[in-house]
């Protein structure tokens, strides 16, 4: 089952301890996706470079850009990670040769995210997540998995094994997580 890092700005606070994390992470849990997500910094450009080089040093096999398919281009990552509210832009993506995964929330969502030509989805929340609203449930996830034929990454609540294995015995192509990484 591949993993997948996302990155959160309240676990650095400038480029030095934001590439010790990144170092950090990548040796002790090596992720086999990573999405760069840092909505408030002022440097966002200037972060987002240290993350694709520091990703590419260490073979992570997909590295994406959080929301900003032009920063994707621009520091040659392999994709973007949308948002709910960017199924209008998965095609624009695609035919920049961007690697989309999509953040979806229903099953709906899920299959106008395949139908549009996304690569992956992340579902979520599947287990209590802070200020993310009422869990979605393994159940919920399975029937999920069950409706699409693209990729479906497992979110929100992933914090250790025991959510891993759950999402593990769901089917899901994977996982995604913030604090799992940090632990």
């Amino acid at each position: 089952m591949k993993s997948y890092l996302i990155t959160d700005p309240k676990y650095y606070k400038d480029t030095k301890s934001f590439k010790e994390y990144l170092i950090s992470i990548y040796k002790n849990k090596k992720p086999s996706f990573a999405s760069f997500r840092d909505k408030t910094n002022q440097n966002f450009d200037t972060f987002a470079e240290i993350f694709v080089k520091i990703s590419k040093s260490f073979e992570i096999e997909k590295i994406l850009i959080n929301q900003n398919i032009q920063a994707a281009l621009k520091f040659k990552a392999h994709g973007v990670h949308l948002t709910s509210s960017q199924f209008n832009q998965i095609e624009y993506a695609k035919k920049r040769g961007l690697y989309v995964i999509i953040s979806t929330h229903s099953k709906e969502e899920a299959l106008l995210a395949q139908k549009l030509g996304a690569d992956a989805i992340t579902f979520s929340p599947i287990f209590k997540t802070p200020n993310k609203g009422e869990p979605k449930g393994i159940e919920e996830l399975k029937k999920v998995i069950k409706e699409v034929d693209i990729k479906c990454f497992a979110l929100g609540g992933i914090v250790g094994k025991r959510e891993i294995e759950l999402c593990k015995k769901s089917g899901c192509y994977g996982f995604a997580s913030i604090r799992y990484f940090i632990k």
